[in-house]
């Protein structure tokens, strides 16, 4: 990230330095082992990607290797394309629960023994889907390097697909599901609004699935994903830490080197048309006492050439507590403790939004200050002095994000996953001394949306919300305690 992924919620720093959100925080954040700041510059406006190699196998895998000896730890991150976006039709959350069964029994060890071979050594190891990925991360002591590779080969390549492990995480991930809905609606905003701005696009389906499309998975779905999805061609390895660089390569051709290629090729990802005009979905949760709202059209992709006056702008509108959403929607009419906005960046575009909740009564003014909001930006763009402030907190924050070698190698993961020169994070510091108010301009002429061409989604109580959104435009509405996210056709 996003890497694909997702966004800090309250801010704008690319998802490759903070790697936020609903798909993964920082690494680092959730080690128990010690952490020291890894290779590469993190002062001042610099952060340089340290010195690395790269090898590709005979089967098509690619490696990736980090040195660095001052900690003796070892971090990892695999990464094979295709990810949830390539989920059966009908069927969203067979990617994420192919990935979280890839650590519940391989090799000769079940779901117990895999879990106490990673604990017993103090790592870590996880395993994820997102729209373009599966991932598995994770870190362990350089003295177990050899239990590190011997549990991620056994991971990928001879995972058991246990139907009673298979049970448990569904039932848990539909749980999950009812829970957000009775407690944290505003969890599933994005998800709703996603399923609507994106409808008939992969980037539209729930990575982690509905409770209707999570029940029908069985078995033999998850073994012809892994199956046709899963392979040596579509796999980067990064390691970074404390290892010989020899020896972790000769050890990874013998663990990888014969692992077969995925059983079907990997499809190109499809961009999604901008929304043109307004829709609105209200979703119903009757006696809500607060209205969730996300406001979103499609953005831009990861390669967006201009992404430092992106960053700085995007900061500016709505990523840092003196942006002029957060001026416009609490610090000036007290409507909301929170108002943010994020650009979503993958191969293609995902969406820009504009999240915020406010008391049911307000919920009209709110969205309509929110719109207008939207307005000054892309009639007046953002000053100098706004320029200057978000530039210095983009400088300050950019760099937290590679301080361990769980974070050099999540980035240069990322880099490989979307394509990315190193440059992407090398000249990163040097571009925001270069952005002024033309580049900003640019900026929001071609990445932010016009007002008037957006989707609205709200969760909040129909009965006394409906006439306050109306104007806004049709609406279409949907129960909060229905089983899937799909907006109702029109």
């Amino acid at each position: 990230m996003p890497r694909t992924g997702n966004l800090p919620a309250a801010g704008c720093i690319d998802a490759i330095a903070l790697r936020a959100g609903n798909e993964r925080g920082s690494a680092a954040r959730r080690r128990r082992l010690p952490q020291r700041r890894a290779a590469g510059k993190t002062t001042g406006m610099g952060v340089k990607v340290p010195p690395h190699q790269r090898f590709a196998l005979a089967n098509g895998a690619k490696l990736i290797l980090i040195p660095r000896h001052d900690v003796p730890l070892i971090a990892f991150e695999a990464v094979v394309r295709g990810g949830a976006r390539l989920d059966p039709a009908s069927r969203a959350g067979v990617a994420v629960l192919t990935a979280e069964l890839l650590t519940h029994g391989a090799g000769s060890r079940d779901a117990y023994a895999f879990a106490d071979a990673v604990e017993g050594a103090g790592g870590s190891f996880d395993a994820e889907a997102r729209s373009e990925a599966i991932l598995l991360h994770g870190q362990f002591l350089a003295r177990d390097h050899e239990l590190l590779l011997a549990l991620l080969a056994d991971a990928l390549q001879r995972p058991h697909f246990e139907s009673a492990e298979l049970d448990k995480l569904r039932t848990r991930r539909i749980e999950f599901i009812k829970a957000a809905k009775d407690s944290e609606p505003q969890s599933l905003l994005g998800t709703y609004g996603r399923a609507l701005l994106f409808a008939g696009n992969p980037y539209g389906n729930p990575i982690g699935g509905s409770e209707t499309s999570l029940a029908s998975i069985d078995r033999e779905q998850i073994l012809q994903f892994y199956d046709e999805q899963l392979g040596a061609d579509r796999l980067t390895l990064v390691f970074a830490g404390d290892f010989d660089p020899d020896w972790l390569k000769r050890a990874v051709s013998r663990a990888f080197g014969s692992w077969r290629a995925a059983r079907v090729p990997l499809p190109a990802v499809s961009a999604a048309p901008r929304a043109q005009g307004r829709r609105v979905l209200l979703v119903d949760a009757p006696g809500s006492a607060q209205t969730y709202f996300w406001i979103a059209n499609v953005g831009v992709a990861r390669s967006y050439p201009q992404r430092a006056a992106l960053e700085v702008t995007n900061t500016a509108f709505g990523g840092s507590f003196g942006s002029m959403l957060m001026q416009a929607l609490r610090v000036k009419t007290g409507l909301t403790y929170s108002a943010h906005s994020s650009f979503r960046r993958g191969s293609v575009p995902g969406e820009f939004a504009i999240g915020s909740f406010t008391q049911t009564a307000s919920t009209g003014r709110a969205i309509d200050i929110a719109l207008r909001t939207l307005d000054t930006l892309k009639r007046d763009g953002v000053g100098d002095a706004a320029i200057d402030s978000s530039r210095s907190y983009i400088l300050g924050q950019y760099p937290l994000g590679f301080e361990t070698s769980a974070d050099w190698a999540g980035a240069l993961a990322d880099l490989d996953l979307y394509g990315l020169p190193d440059s992407y994070i090398d000249d990163f510091g040097p571009e925001l001394l270069r952005v002024d108010a033309a580049a900003s301009r640019q900026v929001v002429a071609s990445a932010f949306p016009d007002s008037t061409d957006v989707d609205i989604v709200l969760i909040g109580d129909a009965v006394r919300i409906r006439a306050q959104v109306s104007r806004f435009g049709t609406i279409v509405e949907k129960p909060l305690e229905a089983p899937d996210f799909e907006a109702p056709a029109r």
